[in-house]
């Protein structure tokens, strides 16, 4: 109907301007209402079909305290773990270490060829020895006092002489400027030593850059911990970055998972007692039961709606009774485990 007015509107040319003008606007209102409406009818038919729509983030019903929470997808998982690698380049000449050891914090396990750096800071010493003693120096600013006292001495002296007519007025000049050049000679003296202190302490960076060099080659434990892997071998070449062993702490641990960060919003909290349990694949009687709390609860929710949370742990060596070494541990990263918030909690 609306496309018929249309078409007698602008196809009649016996139709006044401002009839035409009036018709135009009228179909125009009616196509605008009959689109509004469908739109209208699309969005509650959507809205009928899925409510979830009003609120995507609707409470979900809280469980009771009585109610056991359990993590999901729960592995152990390393705490510490880092590559150690060149800091300098050379070949390496030292290694002190096998794969399998344990080895304490700031223990030297490797050292890259550094006869130039303990030369260097052998020098640095000897220059960093000599610059201590020229600051400790007094003498040249002793001399200095004494000579412009005896220049001061004589400048008076011959004051005394001119005013009796025994000596010429230059000869007089003469050791009065001499009195001033020994007065400047002190303020030289003083400067010079001044100057002796500074490159005393310039000299002393220079050690110590010189032993920052030494310490480059040599490469020490950050923590105590385990040999997982050893990369480099005696009289290879290496780069800075290159690496050479791989340390993992073993006494802690922790314990990884997933919980539902919508259901249990109130009770998962960081410092929540829990309940750890490693399982043993080989013997479930023999799973490994800790008490513990929640280290670390994730502000990041997944697309599942959980949490990333994590327990550390505390892990046992088993010891060999002949050596005294430690030879195993009885918790291993990428043993399956499980997290639970007890009742009440």
């Amino acid at each position: 109907m609306v496309l018929q007015v249309l078409f007698l509107m602008f196809s009649s040319r016996s139709i006044e301007p401002s009839i035409r003008q009036q018709l135009f606007l009228r179909s125009k209102e009616k196509m605008q209402l009959r689109l509004s409406t469908t739109v209208l009818s699309l969005c509650l038919a959507t809205l009928t079909a899925n409510p979830v729509c009003w609120s995507q983030q609707a409470e979900a019903p809280e469980p009771s305290p009585g109610e056991v929470i359990e993590a999901e997808n729960c592995l152990v998982q390393y705490i510490f773990k880092v590559m150690l690698a060149a800091r300098s380049e050379g070949v390496l000449t030292e290694l002190h270490f096998e794969e399998g050891d344990t080895v304490k914090m700031g223990q030297l396990i490797a050292v890259i060829d550094d006869t130039a750096a303990a030369l260097a800071v052998a020098l640095k010493l000897a220059e960093e020895k000599e610059a201590v003693m020229n600051a400790a120096n007094e003498v040249n600013l002793e001399d200095a006092l004494n000579a412009e006292e005896l220049a001061s001495a004589e400048s008076e002296a011959y004051k005394d002489l001119r005013k009796e007519g025994a000596i010429p007025y230059w000869e007089m000049e003469k050791k009065r400027l001499e009195a001033k050049r020994a007065k400047l000679r002190i303020d030289l003296a003083v400067m010079q030593k001044k100057i002796a202190e500074v490159q005393m302490i310039a000299k002393r960076s220079e050690r110590q850059l010189a032993e920052f060099e030494l310490s480059q080659r040599q490469v020490k434990t950050p923590s105590t911990g385990f040999i997982e892997a050893r990369y480099a071998q005696l009289g290879e070449w290496l780069q800075p970055g290159s690496p050479i062993a791989t340390l993992i702490q073993m006494d802690r641990l922790r314990v990884e998972g997933d919980i539902d960060a919508l259901s249990f919003r109130s009770r998962v909290r960081q410092g929540t007692p829990v309940k750890v349990v490693i399982e043993n694949d080989s013997d479930p009687n023999k799973a490994i039961k800790i008490d513990g709390k929640l280290g670390y609860v994730s502000m990041e929710i997944d697309l599942n709606n959980r949490h990333r949370v994590w327990v550390e742990i505390q892990n046992q060596p088993i010891i060999d009774e002949a050596t005294g070494k430690v030879i195993d541990w009885q918790i291993k990263p990428g043993m399956r485990a499980s997290i639970k918030i007890p009742q009440g909690s």
